[in-house]
């Protein structure tokens, strides 16, 4: 489990989301084997609880957070949600980790940074809308961006279609291609069906096949299913140092490896995995 908090902020395979009106379930989350664990006050919360939830998640802040601790805001087009900016900036104890919602422009990610000022504060925005998948790179290069989060629930809704791979592979791709751009890491929605535990398991590979670096969750029980399937095999990581140590054997120079040519962009692919897990 990472309890480095630069580490945490950057690179993670699972984020766990738990209502920020259940502080009971935020303390057993924390438990888990969640690599981020991210106290909600959007969607989890009705919104005549929300002033409630908001005082609860900073009081824990201030004496239960962890590295690990993330908190989702409401939406910066919401009372609510500037009400949320405003008060965990000012707080003795910000969360490492911030989730913005509903995200459409690098502007709406200004404002955070500005607000948050030296706080050091990670961001994730989550990209829900049509509007905000056409501006994916802008939003990935806001400054304290690391991950950007695919929000398909909202945006399948806006497009018509059903919260399943087939109608979103479209704009999972370009949302994809926009985080590459951005070179920041590409986080895929939760798989909302808790008891489906192997059509979860064929996403989160289907996701990590695709080019997404972590799935969220919204059940301890998804947990392993998804860190197993982005966690790579000790065969692909044989496979990638061998590969890795023949390219240096030959120089630098294109060399036919395991019935593989390899050249420079095949390698790099490979040091990334390694490096990854801390193997290069």
């Amino acid at each position: 489990m990472p309890t480095d908090a630069a580490a945490v902020g950057l690179a993670f395979r699972t984020l766990l989301f738990v209502p920020g009106d259940r502080m009971d379930r935020v303390a057993k989350a924390h438990a888990t084997a969640a690599d981020v664990v991210c106290v909600d006050l959007e969607d989890a919360v009705p919104a005549a609880d929300k002033a409630e939830a908001r005082a609860a998640v900073l009081a824990f802040l201030a004496d239960g957070a962890t590295p690990r601790t993330a908190v989702r805001i409401n939406g910066l087009r919401t009372a609510a949600g500037l009400r949320d900016l405003l008060a965990l900036a000012e707080a003795d104890q910000p969360p490492p980790i911030l989730l913005v919602p509903m995200v459409e422009s690098a502007a709406e990610l200004a404002i955070v940074d500005a607000v948050l000022g030296d706080r050091a504060v990670s961001v994730i925005p989550l990209v829900e809308t049509v509007e905000g998948l056409a501006a994916v790179r802008e939003i990935g290069v806001s400054p304290r961006v690391d991950n950007v989060m695919f929000g398909g629930g909202d945006l399948s809704s806006q497009l018509g279609v059903d919260l399943a791979w087939e109608p979103l592979l479209h704009a999972r791709s370009r949302f994809v291609l926009g985080c590459v751009a951005a070179r920041v890491r590409a986080i895929d929605v939760p798989f909302v069906n808790v008891k489906d535990q192997a059509g979860l398991a064929a996403e989160a590979m289907q996701a990590k096949t695709l080019g997404f670096s972590a799935k969220a969750v919204i059940h301890p029980a998804q947990l392993e299913p998804v860190a197993g399937a982005f966690r790579p095999t000790a065969d692909e990581l044989a496979r990638a140092r061998a590969a890795v140590d023949a390219y240096r054997e030959a120089g630098g120079r294109a060399v036919m490896h395991d019935g593989m040519m390899l050249d420079e962009p095949i390698v790099r692919r490979f040091e990334s995995l390694l490096q990854q897990h801390n193997e290069a």
